[in-house]
């Protein structure tokens, strides 16, 4: 059996070598180096052995960011142990679901994650309080010695569970080598990350997307990483940003859509030379306000949990506001219709990527396996797509694009162009049958200082017409105070859909 190096020892090996005592990781609370991070992570990684947590087994994470939470993920990689990360904000229901379908035999969590423990069944064995104080004096005494595991190539390292907007959430495991790949092709050839770097990302360590931003990103190259616990909001964000000095800005269109509203000034950014956007296209009028208020390039790509992070993206300098950018080696796509055929340059598909970081399976899920997971190490992501020039364009997810007389409609073109409108802060575009025929629908969060009247309703669809085909103008304009969204930012438009 081939072996392949420990994920944990691949990413912090280098600089323990070279700079062992540069700042790794900061928090509001403490800060520590690389040499503090590796020490910490041994003997966390020797307690799970004490615990009887055996080389294999999954090890349920429920917490926020902290330094903690940092060094148990470090450690359960070096244990060998299957680290299961999920959002400390589920439901009781959702982690008894999670905990059955992983398996798992230990819980690492925080004091104040009630549903977690609600969930605890008997074949939990262990449970590790982050935020207990004999945690701390445990994991202080635990030996540092213990020697990591060295996995085969194709053994999973840890697992990750996706949305479930539309059902159960779906468990996606990785190997211990998907976290150097995808690091290696986004943030080393696009971002062009160093050791100078200083991070912060508002998307959390338990997503795909935090999870590189945060964690295997500056790890991989040195760089200092900045973890904030909570949820940050623009206060927050601007904040961190300011009194750690950092460079390189990780969130969602919906981030900084909310920053562009409550700026007042930029000196907080004076630090950032470059923003990252995913989880949802970034519309273009989002991009050109971030650039004309910020003067800092705003990069956007698209990514997922299967393929870990991001495989298309714009690159700093080479920017098409409206487009996901173009394709990242080594990664691989094709645009294929309904029965797998490739499509003309220009006419919408579905999206097939294939890269080193794609993951073999979805947990418990043959059926959904074959169908997304396809042979030759392609992924169906499930996007509908335009390719010109090398240039990709996001139409919609595959169960959220809809006909109108015969014709696709792209929701996330509609919304690019109802966001330049001054009136709108947040629109999201589904359908409605209107005298039984599918007609578009937008759901439109107005500014501050507009009221939801019907001559503004005129005035919206009134604007979309010359800017888009006729068919993909919106018939109706409903008025919401919020869009429903997941916890990565993104809207759950089947929420909003509603037949008449």
């Amino acid at each position: 059996m081939n072996q392949f190096p420990n994920a944990a020892v691949a990413l912090l090996a280098p600089h323990l070598a070279s700079h062992p005592d540069k700042t790794a990781l900061i928090t509001d609370e403490c800060a520590m180096t690389y040499r503090q991070l590796d020490d910490l992570s041994n003997r966390f990684a020797a307690m799970l052995c004490d615990s009887g947590t055996a080389v294999g087994e999954r090890v349920i994470f429920a917490a926020g960011d902290s330094a903690f939470c940092f060094i148990a993920l470090l450690g359960c990689l070096k244990r060998g142990a299957v680290p299961v990360l999920t959002n400390p904000a589920l439901s009781a229901d959702e982690y008894r679901y999670i905990m059955q379908d992983s398996m798992a035999v230990s819980l690492v969590t925080e004091s104040c994650v009630t549903p977690a423990f609600q969930a605890i069944s008997p074949r939990l064995r262990t449970t590790l309080l982050l935020d207990d104080p004999c945690f701390r004096s445990a994991i202080a005494s635990a030996p540092a010695d213990t020697a990591p595991h060295v996995p085969s190539a194709d053994e999973i390292a840890f697992l990750l569970y996706s949305s479930g907007s539309t059902g159960s959430p779906k468990g996606v495991p990785h190997r211990h080598g998907d976290l150097p790949a995808s690091a290696d092709a986004y943030a080393g050839s696009v971002l062009g990350m160093t050791g100078s770097d200083v991070v912060f990302s508002a998307s959390k360590l338990f997503f795909a997307y935090g999870l590189g931003n945060s964690f295997s990103f500056p790890l991989r190259f040195g760089a200092t990483v900045v973890l904030f616990s909570g949820k940050p909001d623009p206060a927050d964000i601007l904040r961190m940003v300011e009194k750690y000095g950092v460079t390189i800005f990780f969130g969602v269109p919906s981030a900084y859509n909310m920053l562009l509203k409550t700026l007042k000034t930029v000196t907080p950014l004076a630090s950032v030379r470059l923003c990252v956007s995913a989880g949802e296209p970034l519309p273009a009028p989002i991009y050109r306000e971030w650039k004309q208020t910020t003067g800092i390039e705003l990069i956007d790509g698209i990514g997922s949990t299967e393929a870990l992070h991001i495989y298309i993206s714009n690159r700093p300098g080479n920017v098409r506001p409206g487009t996901a950018g173009r394709i990242i080696p080594p990664f691989e796509t094709r645009i294929v219709d309904d029965e797998g055929r490739p499509v003309k340059t220009g006419t919408p598909g579905h999206l097939h990527v294939k890269g080193p970081s794609i993951a073999p399976f979805y947990l418990n899920l043959p059926g959904k396996t074959a169908q997304t997971m396809l042979p030759g190490g392609w992924l169906n992501t499930g996007d509908v797509f335009i390719q010109e020039g090398g240039w990709y364009t996001f139409q919609g997810r595959s169960d959220e694009m809809f006909k109108v007389d015969a014709q696709w409609v792209s929701p996330a073109r509609v919304e690019s162009v109802l966001l330049e409108h001054e009136a709108v802060l947040e629109c999201a575009v589904s359908w409605r049958k209107v005298e039984s025929l599918v007609r578009p629908i937008a759901y439109v969060v107005l500014k501050e200082g507009y009221e939801p009247k019907r001559m503004l309703e005129r005035e919206l669809r009134r604007f979309t017409v010359g800017k888009l085909p006729a068919y993909m103008c919106p018939v109706q304009v409903d008025w919401v105070d919020e869009l429903p969204k997941t916890d990565t930012g993104k809207i759950r438009r089947v929420m909003l859909r509603r037949v008449c």
